[in-house]
Protein backbone atom coordinates (compact mmCIF):
# COMPACT_ATOMS: atom_id res chain seq x y z
CA UNK A 1 0.00 0.00 0.00
CA UNK A 2 1.21 3.47 -0.88
CA UNK A 3 0.77 5.83 2.09
CA UNK A 4 -0.30 9.48 2.12
CA UNK A 5 2.65 11.88 1.91
CA UNK A 6 4.73 9.54 -0.25
CA UNK A 7 6.57 11.27 -3.11
CA UNK A 8 6.79 9.23 -6.31
CA UNK A 9 8.43 9.75 -9.69
CA UNK A 10 7.78 8.30 -13.11
CA UNK A 11 10.29 5.96 -14.73
CA UNK A 12 9.36 7.10 -18.26
CA UNK A 13 8.97 10.88 -18.03
CA UNK A 14 9.49 13.86 -15.70
CA UNK A 15 6.22 13.43 -13.74
CA UNK A 16 6.44 13.55 -9.94
CA UNK A 17 3.49 13.30 -7.53
CA UNK A 18 2.75 13.35 -3.83
CA UNK A 19 0.05 11.03 -2.49
CA UNK A 20 -2.73 13.02 -0.76
CA UNK A 21 -5.19 10.23 0.11
CA UNK A 22 -4.77 6.47 -0.14
CA UNK A 23 -6.72 3.32 0.70
CA UNK A 24 -5.78 -0.35 1.12
CA UNK A 25 -6.06 -1.05 -2.63
CA UNK A 26 -3.76 1.81 -3.64
CA UNK A 27 -0.59 -0.09 -4.50
CA UNK A 28 -0.06 -0.08 -8.28
CA UNK A 29 0.29 3.60 -9.23
CA UNK A 30 1.68 3.99 -12.74
CA UNK A 31 2.69 6.81 -15.03
CA UNK A 32 2.99 6.26 -18.76
CA UNK A 33 2.18 2.58 -18.16
CA UNK A 34 5.22 1.96 -15.92
CA UNK A 35 5.21 1.62 -12.13
CA UNK A 36 6.13 4.78 -10.23
CA UNK A 37 9.08 4.67 -7.83
CA UNK A 38 10.01 6.75 -4.77
CA UNK A 39 11.67 10.05 -5.73
CA UNK A 40 15.44 9.57 -5.76
CA UNK A 41 15.29 5.82 -6.43
CA UNK A 42 17.01 4.48 -9.54
CA UNK A 43 14.79 4.28 -12.61
CA UNK A 44 14.62 1.50 -15.20
CA UNK A 45 16.55 2.89 -18.19
CA UNK A 46 14.73 0.52 -20.57
CA UNK A 47 11.23 1.73 -19.57
CA UNK A 48 9.29 3.62 -22.27
CA UNK A 49 5.92 5.38 -22.34
CA UNK A 50 2.99 3.19 -23.34
CA UNK A 51 1.13 5.13 -26.11
CA UNK A 52 -2.17 4.31 -24.37
CA UNK A 53 -0.95 6.28 -21.32
CA UNK A 54 0.70 9.28 -23.00
CA UNK A 55 -1.84 12.06 -22.35
CA UNK A 56 0.45 13.88 -19.90
CA UNK A 57 -0.03 15.38 -16.45
CA UNK A 58 -0.64 18.98 -15.40
CA UNK A 59 1.32 20.82 -12.70
CA UNK A 60 -0.62 21.45 -9.50
CA UNK A 61 -3.60 19.32 -10.54
CA UNK A 62 -5.09 16.51 -8.47
CA UNK A 63 -5.93 13.13 -9.95
CA UNK A 64 -8.33 10.62 -8.34
CA UNK A 65 -9.84 7.19 -8.81
CA UNK A 66 -13.24 5.71 -7.90
CA UNK A 67 -11.85 4.49 -4.55
CA UNK A 68 -11.14 8.03 -3.30
CA UNK A 69 -7.38 7.82 -3.75
CA UNK A 70 -5.82 11.14 -4.70
CA UNK A 71 -2.42 12.38 -5.90
CA UNK A 72 -1.11 15.90 -6.54
CA UNK A 73 1.23 16.50 -9.49
CA UNK A 74 4.34 18.39 -8.31
CA UNK A 75 6.22 18.08 -11.61
CA UNK A 76 4.41 17.56 -14.96
CA UNK A 77 5.40 15.11 -17.67
CA UNK A 78 4.33 13.29 -20.83
CA UNK A 79 2.90 10.15 -19.20
CA UNK A 80 -0.62 9.88 -17.80
CA UNK A 81 -1.43 8.47 -14.36
CA UNK A 82 -3.23 5.19 -13.74
CA UNK A 83 -3.94 2.68 -11.02
CA UNK A 84 -2.98 -0.52 -12.77
CA UNK A 85 -4.60 -0.24 -16.21
CA UNK A 86 -7.37 2.13 -15.02
CA UNK A 87 -6.61 5.82 -15.79
CA UNK A 88 -6.90 8.33 -12.95
CA UNK A 89 -9.32 11.21 -13.55
CA UNK A 90 -8.48 14.88 -13.25
CA UNK A 91 -10.27 16.15 -10.14
CA UNK A 92 -12.65 19.02 -10.81
CA UNK A 93 -12.24 22.23 -8.84
CA UNK A 94 -14.95 22.99 -6.32
CA UNK A 95 -17.04 25.96 -7.41
CA UNK A 96 -16.76 29.02 -5.20
CA UNK A 97 -19.94 30.35 -3.62
CA UNK A 98 -21.57 33.28 -5.35
CA UNK A 99 -20.87 36.64 -3.80
CA UNK A 100 -23.91 38.78 -4.41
Amino acid sequence: MIKGGTRLGSQVCQTEVIVIKSSDGFDDLRCGGAAMVPVGQAKDAAAVIDPAFADGTALGKRYTDAGGNEVLVTKPGAGSLSLGDVPLALKDAKPLPASD
